[in-house]
């Protein structure tokens, strides 16, 4: 078996950024991050959403949103919004290229 075939495996600490909850888990995860929990350093992994904060675990019925729908919505789509705007840019000036074509034909 090769011996670089699967990542390493290391306990990381995860931490939630709503609620700073800490749990250490098994993982391949390589971040460069480390902090001291219960007297040993790990390798810190920030997650979002956790079993401490996510509705579905604590029963509560609203729901945090640390970093903001509508900043995810943003990052998400912002490069499709990009490529469609530049798609219609260039139609537009296909379209008035073909318009001033049809113009000149008529006109002659």
């Amino acid at each position: 078996m090769k011996k670089e075939g699967h990542p390493p495996y290391q306990e990381i600490l995860f931490v939630d950024s709503s609620t700073g909850f800490r749990f250490v888990c098994g993982s391949t995860l390589r971040p460069k991050d480390k902090e001291v929990f219960e007297g040993k350093e790990y390798p810190v992994y920030r997650v979002p959403v956790s079993s401490a904060s996510h509705p579905f675990f604590t029963g509560s019925t609203s729901f945090i949103d640390s970093e903001g729908r509508v900043d995810k919505f943003v990052k998400r789509y912002a490069k499709k919004a990009e490529q469609h705007k530049e798609e219609k840019e260039e139609a537009e000036e296909a379209s008035k290229k073909a318009s001033t074509k049809k113009i000149k034909k008529k006109s002659s």
